[in-house]
């Protein structure tokens, strides 16, 4: 009877005995050919001998049978699985599952094929509800499945992060660690992406946690400590940020950009010891290591880089981080709205700062001023609602003002491509909260750098490219907004957007900038009578040579002292040192606390004359100081960065306060301190020309900005027309 060899069969299968037990069914197969249990036990037999492929065969005969059978369907599953048709088997789960939803193997049976099918989050629901079951069993299979659920949360997690989602990002690892193995590598990892998901979303105090837990158990990984010391700079823990970047840099001699943070902060601490071999060290690799990140912030500032390697870095840089995203973008395609050439152009503002900040100070009456009968301006903010009353201004300066901040690159891309914006301009760039990324993705037809970033953003360059079109290079923006005195015609090669010159100074300027109530000299630790040279630009903008000039003034000009920000305590202890080295006594150096906009501007009125730096200019910081009526005395450079205070000088009709050289710089500052009547009629020259000059008349500018937002506007019009004939 086929009954009594199936049940032989069977015991023998019980026993291990697999190949007598596969003799024993086949007979029974050839006395009853039907026979559902033989032909299910014969699939097993199979499955569990590595021969899928007939094992799905003789299993699904079973099914044929007895198409209810639960069993029979989960080991068909199984089978198809092995048998490399995973679909198939979720589709053959699933129906198992119909039969009785609340069966546990059919439920981790699909967790583990839909683990094997990468839908990562689908799996995580099965997972979860087999262990909601399984909660208080600490058996093998049950820590299988809590490392098969923490897998999936952190791939998810990852795969928000890499989209931008930070805070989902942070919800899947957050999770993903209560489920992973105690003291495991995987764990380390967890605790790595964790804290810098939270880093993104500026939780500085918890990635701060996380990366040491992440180092507890994985202590030679060079990536942690570079992104612990990115916390720990940005928490104002300088001195145990340069360790870790050092730590970094001794683990791991290829991650370049750990040196360059190392660097950068030294300098912002005024820490100079080998400081031109370790430039000179950044520079070369330039040359020798494209796949260098190297920062191209950091990289302004440090002295000797020139224009040209400038924008070597700034294409490094895209080349290495936005590789994959210029590929999406030509996946995404967006399309744009074109047809109406008589229709306001939409202008999109992307920016981190649209809060109390420097450029909240330079653009909030421009966007005021902008003229609506041409222009719809639109505001997409990524940076924290600082609550302020700047903020506020902003918010109703634009005609729309949308908070981007949770939003990931490609949902910031369909919502700004939605809004039918025409030109997008970046206002951050590549500074620390960059998300040019968004710009990548081509959610307008016209990419605008401007203001932020003082200097290239580089473009691509790839054998694709050279295909496709030709010249083979891609930049991310397609314009820089800038003037001719920062970017004079020769200069061109060294950028890689098109140079759209304003016919004045490129920098905005708000002549509403808040003024608080006078404060006292005595207030401001200034002595009477005393000739004061100020700066008040970051520390990382001093270099050597600048304070060696600035210490030499000290000598020669007996009655004056040296008014500075006092940005951090290494920077102070670090530049007093250097003058005591030159027998400057300490009182003759002044620092002066970091203050509201208001009450630091009211301040100025005490000192004569502001030092510029090189080759990194004062910026804002300038045209503060000009706004105040302070004369300013810059040494003009080669590199956008070291050509911006020049422009804002030679807008104001204030040409003789430019100089050529460190020592024509020297000489004019200690000029001005020798003969102050010359410095008494630049300050009234001063004063008479910023209610005159361009560069703090609001209206005019925005005028002058808009021109070329219209210039830019009608090329890309008339090259759709030029693409649309040769169609034809």
């Amino acid at each position: 009877m086929p009954q009594s060899h199936y049940l032989t069969a069977l015991n023998l299968y019980r026993n291990g005995q697999l190949s007598q037990a596969e003799q024993v069914l086949k007979q029974a197969l050839g006395l009853h050919a039907k026979h559902a249990g033989a032909l299910h036990l014969l699939g097993i037999i199979h499955y569990q001998s590595n021969r899928a492929s007939e094992a799905v065969q003789y299993i699904q005969q079973a099914l044929a049978i007895e198409p209810r059978n639960l069993n029979y369907l989960n080991n068909h599953g199984l089978a198809l699985r092995a048998n490399q048709q995973v679909e198939a088997a979720l589709k053959n789960f699933q129906q198992a599952l119909l039969i009785d939803a609340k069966d546990l193997d059919i439920q981790l049976n699909i967790a583990n094929t839909l683990l094997a099918l990468n839908q990562f989050a689908e799996a995580v629901g099965y997972y979860r509800r087999v262990l909601q079951v399984l909660a208080k069993k600490a058996d093998a299979n049950t820590a299988n499945i809590r490392a098969a659920l923490a897998h999936c949360l952190s791939t998810l997690g990852n795969q928000a992060q890499t989209a931008g989602n930070y805070l989902q990002a942070e919800t899947y690892l957050q999770e993903a660690l209560l489920f992973s193995a105690e003291g495991h590598e995987q764990q380390a990892n967890l605790y790595y992406n964790l804290g810098n998901a939270q880093r993104a979303l500026g939780k500085t105090l918890e990635a701060r946690k996380h990366y040491q837990q992440a180092l507890q158990l994985s202590p030679n990984d060079a990536d942690t400590y570079n992104n612990l010391g990115n916390v720990q700079r940005e928490l104002g823990q300088l001195d145990l940020a340069m360790t870790s970047y050092q730590k970094a840099w001794a683990i791991n001699p290829k991650l370049y950009h750990a040196k360059v943070h190392l660097v950068h902060q030294k300098q912002h601490c005024c820490d100079w010891q080998g400081l031109e071999d370790d430039v000179n060290e950044i520079r070369q690799w330039l040359n020798t290591a494209s796949v260098a990140q190297i920062s191209p912030f950091a990289f302004l500032a440090m002295p000797g880089t020139t224009a040209a390697e400038q924008k070597i870095c700034a294409d490094h840089w895209l080349t290495n981080r936005y590789t994959a995203l210029f590929a999406q973008a030509k996946q995404l395609n967006f399309s744009y709205t074109t047809a109406e050439q008589a229709k306001k152009i939409k202008i999109g503002y992307l920016s981190a700062d649209f809060r109390l900040h420097p450029l909240a100070f330079l653009v909030t009456e421009l966007m005021e001023q902008h003229d609506r009968t041409q222009f719809e301006i639109i505001a997409f903010s990524y940076g924290v609602n600082d609550q302020s009353s700047a903020r506020a201004r902003l918010e109703k300066a634009f005609d729309q003002f949308y908070d981007i901040r949770h939003l990931s690159e490609l949902d910031a891309a369909k919502k700004i491509n939605a809004c039918h914006i025409d030109l997008l301009v970046d206002l951050t760039g590549f500074t620390q909260t960059s998300r040019s990324g968004i710009a990548a993705l081509r959610p307008a037809p016209i990419n605008v750098n401007w203001l932020g970033f003082p200097g290239t953003m580089g473009e691509m360059v790839s054998g694709e490219m050279i295909k496709d079109k030709g010249a083979g290079k891609q930049p991310l923006f397609d314009y820089l907004i800038s003037d001719a005195w920062i970017t004079p015609p020769d200069s061109a090669p060294h950028y890689a957007e098109q140079l759209a010159l304003l016919p004045h100074s490129y920098q905005a300027n708000d002549s509403q900038r808040p003024l608080g109530k006078t404060p006292s000299r005595a207030s401001c630790g200034l002595p009477e009578g005393a000739f004061v040279f100020c700066c008040f630009n970051q520390s990382f903008k001093i270099s050597p040579d600048v304070f060696a000039v600035w210490l030499h003034l000290l000598k020669a000009a007996p009655n004056s002292v040296l008014w500075l920000l006092d940005c951090n305590r290494w920077a102070k202890q670090n530049l007093l040192g250097e003058a005591a080295a030159c027998g400057i006594a300490p009182e003759r150096l002044i620092f002066a606390p970091r203050l509201a906009i208001a009450e630091h501007l009211a301040r100025h009125v005490h000192a004569d004359l502001f030092l510029d730096t090189q080759p990194y200019n004062a910026h804002t910081t300038a045209s503060d100081a000009l706004w105040m009526g302070l004369p300013l005395l810059t040494c003009i450079g080669d590199t956008f960065s070291a050509r911006v205070a020049a422009s804002l000088l030679h807008t104001l009709n204030l040409i003789e306060l430019i100089t050529y050289s460190l020592q024509e710089y020297k000489n004019k500052a200690l000029y001005f301190y020798n003969h102050p009547e010359t410095l008494v009629a630049i300050k009234q020259k001063l004063r008479d020309n910023i209610a005159q000059s361009p560069l703090f008349d609001s209206t005019l500018f925005a005028r002058s900005l808009e021109q070329r937002y219209h210039d830019m506007w009608h090329c890309y019009l008339d090259e759709l027309k030029i693409a649309g004939s040769t169609k034809e």
